[in-house]
């Protein structure tokens, strides 16, 4: 049971026993007025008997009051001086009244109020006094063993408390750890899959006009040789922002520059310009134009400073929707779409699902088309996953589809919170590039 956790340990109550029958035969042997016996051999071994058992009181406390009452009950019938032994009974009341149910502990106090009345009448003290004594002594026993009750009961709680506490804390550990990794998988998916497509296609385009047009080849691989400068320097920004900077968060404060030569601080903020935002949705269309896919960027409503995370999650989506409309679509052309209304941040990214009317596809995607068919495939599921788990981080809704006049349509709809101080965008007109 917890209430005996909660008594004091083996050792303790040994003590205890050996001190009572110490104590109480030193009593008896140093005090023994007429008219009691004098106390002999079998005085000493009832001392012992009774003193002794209160040594196992925490786990049998209910027969080791019965043992030290019959003792001491034995004890007066010999006509033997109370002594100390009066007190062996009631320090096993106590761990009754705190450790046994209600029934045995009243049958406990019944016990304890015979052998306590016997010993005054023994004692030849006034009948008020045997009734008093009676009642008083078993109360004061049973408060004291209700008092360890409720601690032990108290005590059983908070380990139970400390041990769930311990448990939460270990599953937020885990948690974090997996939040941490998906945060990690989904930054680097993002990042590095639109310059690894470019990459690809190029480098296919390359081996695929190697002999019937050199001049095409070599552009293509300065594209493909760019696009993987690209993709290590957007590695080189992610990493700096995974040791030093929690993406979804803003710092508060001046940012931490130095020379050009200087050693990076990781305690310091990461530069703004080393986390991606809006603005940069018209140099990710510019820098698509190479794989042969023409996008108008449009921007609607009155621009306005918004928290970089949610800067950051617009972009990323933009920047996975188009990387899937060059791996996976047929498309010619892509519109994205950045309205600012008054309390939501709509983004809208759609293609055509095939070459748009009356426009010329580019030399280098003319020249690639087979490279790029072969490039296609069905996806992972992952690009989806991972703009979902961006838009749920900010509150916000992805959507994502086929529309019925052909194409697909990738929507995200973010709440906007406050702005940030001290900083102020200039309107931005529609641009386009392709």
């Amino acid at each position: 049971m917890p209430a005996l956790r909660a008594l004091p340990p083996r050792p303790a109550h040994l003590a205890v026993a050996v001190g009572f029958a110490i104590a109480g035969c030193l009593a008896g042997a140093y005090y023994h007025p007429a008219p009691w016996q004098p106390f002999d051999v079998r005085a000493y071994l009832l001392t012992v008997l009774i003193a002794l058992p209160l040594a196992l009181r925490e786990k049998r406390p209910f027969p080791v009051l019965v043992i030290t009452a019959g003792g001491f009950t034995a004890y007066l019938l010999l006509g033997y001086q109370p002594s100390l032994n009066f007190w062996s009974p009631a320090v096993a009341f106590v761990s009754v009244a705190a450790v046994e149910r209600r029934r045995r502990a009243g049958s406990g106090a019944v016990v304890l109020a015979a052998v306590i009345a016997l010993s005054g009448v023994c004692g030849r003290l006034p009948w008020p006094v045997v009734v008093v004594q009676a009642v008083i002594v078993p109360a004061v026993a049973a408060t004291v063993g209700l008092t360890q009750r409720r601690l032990a009961q108290r005590n059983a709680e908070l380990r139970r408390l400390t041990a769930l506490l311990g448990q939460q804390q270990r599953q937020e550990a885990r948690r974090a750890v997996l939040d941490e990794r998906f945060r990690i998988a989904r930054e680097l998916h993002d990042t590095i899959s639109q310059h690894m497509t470019i990459a690809t296609l190029q480098t296919g385009i390359a081996e695929y006009t190697f002999h019937a047009d050199p001049a095409a080849a070599r552009t293509a691989l300065g594209v493909a040789a760019t696009a993987g400068r690209d993709a290590l320097d957007e590695l080189r920004r992610l990493l700096i922002v995974l040791r030093t900077h929690d993406v979804t968060g803003a710092d508060e404060g001046p940012s931490a520059r130095g020379d050009a030569g200087d050693r990076e601080d990781p305690a310091a903020p990461v530069p703004d310009e080393l986390l991606a935002g809006i603005d940069r949705i018209p140099a990710l269309a510019e820098h698509l134009e190479v794989t042969g896919l023409r996008v108008t960027v449009r921007f609607l409503g009155e621009p306005r400073p918004l928290h970089p995370g949610v800067e950051l999650c617009a972009y990323r989506v933009v920047q996975e929707a188009l990387t899937n409309v060059v791996k996976h679509a047929e498309a010619a052309a892509a519109e994205v779409t950045v309205e600012y209304r008054e309390h939501e941040l709509d983004v809208t990214v759609l293609d055509q699902g095939g070459p748009a009317p009356g426009t010329r596809a580019a030399p280098t995607r003319t020249a690639g088309g087979p490279v790029r068919q072969a490039a296609r495939s069905a996806g992972s599921g992952h690009g989806l996953i991972g703009m979902r788990e961006r838009a749920k981080i900010w509150h916000g809704t992805l959507t994502a589809g086929a529309r019925p006049e052909g194409g697909f349509e990738v929507r995200l709809r973010l709440p906007l919170g406050q702005q940030l101080p001290g900083e102020h965008h200039p309107p931005r007109p529609d641009r386009s590039s392709g």
